[in-house]
């Protein structure tokens, strides 16, 4: 391999909020990759910061150029520029379309268990959360398109936010269900917001359907929240971009962002995303690959090794989901127990809604000798647990 996934950088004393932990614990919750960016964006980087000047920064046309050309070569879906909005990040993102597309009480959909910050940006903006909750059965999780109905004929119903590919499942929706949630949203008169931010973090043989790419009416009724963030390990690079077809509604978030005054990019943030783009895509090919393998070596270790825990297939992200039911504990009591016995520290599965009782987070996105440290961890604890 031309990028090395295997070398190990100390983060601690660095400020990351994933490694502010006690010596000896091993941090896999927060979904923030260990590796080291690609170095197209770090000489980017560098040569912004050579500049010496760090003044207010705008888009330009090859800020446009690289996301537009981006999802055309990489997902086959074909943006115009007219449809993208920078932002600084896919939850600012979010927030500011529950705050701006809905008002006080409505109903915002969410399918559960997923990504628990998508509960703070409904509450805490006066929404109501209304989940449709997945179903899981044989180890597998689909979409409830008939409860789904139920919950967008409510009249007070009037946003949904979609993950897709979905956190924390690693669930790739297909085009099938896609198209339907589009008619739905139509018929019933549902925004659609649909964080993509995983979508370039699939398994090697597996690609991503963006929403806004099934049909004309998907095109109508959705904001895609897309970002160079997580597939490059730079989250605290704070750029990101809305993509919106519909230009009714592509007025009223262009609205929200600059009133929320999330549309401003700091001196680094088109940079970056820039060189993500059009010079990053070897680098993501590797890395895609590591991350393959470590998904494909977890499945083998905890199958051979912790017989009381079910790893989900998934097939996007870096994030383990495993069913821990046979253990006849619960999510917190779990993890918490993990922690204080071995120092892994992984997301109990129940803040991501009541269906994720029963489940843990893993994150994988580290060197190989990191994963085997933690599996090993993961390993000890539950025997201790289970004993």
């Amino acid at each position: 391999m031309k990028y090395d996934f295997d070398k190990v950088t100390d983060r601690r004393g660095s400020d990351s909020v994933k490694w502010d932990v006690k010596e000896g614990e091993l941090p896999m919750w927060v979904a923030d990759m260990d590796f080291r960016t690609a170095p197209s964006i770090t000489d980017a980087l560098e040569k912004r910061v050579s500049h010496g000047i760090f003044g207010y920064s705008d888009i330009k046309d090859d800020w446009y150029n690289a996301y537009i050309s981006w999802w055309k070569r990489r997902h086959g879906f074909v943006m115009e520029k007219e449809w993208l909005i920078f932002c600084t990040g896919v939850i600012p993102a979010i927030s500011s379309a529950v705050r701006k597309l809905t008002t006080p009480a409505e109903n915002v959909v969410i399918q559960t268990p997923v990504y628990n910050v998508f509960f703070n940006s409904i509450l805490n903006n006066g929404r109501r959360v209304l989940e449709s909750p997945l179903v899981y059965k044989d180890g597998k999780y689909d979409m409830d398109l008939e409860d789904l109905e139920r919950k967008f004929s409510d009249p007070q119903t009037t946003m949904m936010i979609l993950c897709n590919p979905h956190n924390p499942v690693g669930k790739i929706w297909d085009k099938k269900t896609l198209a339907a949630i589009g008619e739905l949203a139509l018929k019933y008169h549902v925004t659609v917001v649909s964080d993509e931010i995983h979508c370039d973090l699939t398994v090697s043989s597996e690609e991503y359907v963006p929403f806004a790419s099934v049909s004309e009416t998907c095109r109508k009724v959705c904001v895609s929240c897309v970002a160079p963030t997580k597939t490059f390990s730079i989250p605290g690079l704070q750029t990101a971009a809305v993509c919106v077809p519909d230009e009714f509604l592509r007025s009223r978030m262009r609205r929200a962002l600059n009133t929320d005054e999330v549309a401003e990019p700091n001196f680094f943030a088109s940079a970056a995303a820039v060189a993500a783009f059009e010079n990053g895509g070897e680098w993501l090919d590797e890395l895609r690959g590591y991350l393959t393998e470590n998904r494909r070596v977890s499945a083998e270790f905890i199958e051979k090794n912790i017989p009381s825990l079910y790893l989900i297939d998934g097939k996007a992200t870096y994030l383990l989901w495993i069913d821990l039911k046979k253990t006849g504990m619960d999510s917190v009591s779990f993890c918490t127990e993990l922690r204080k016995k071995t120092g892994l520290y992984v997301m109990p599965g129940s803040v991501y809604g009541k269906p994720g009782d029963g489940f843990l987070r893993m994150n994988v996105a580290c060197p190989r000798s990191v994963l085997y440290d933690g599996l090993e961890r993961l390993k000890k604890g539950t025997e201790l647990l289970t004993l």
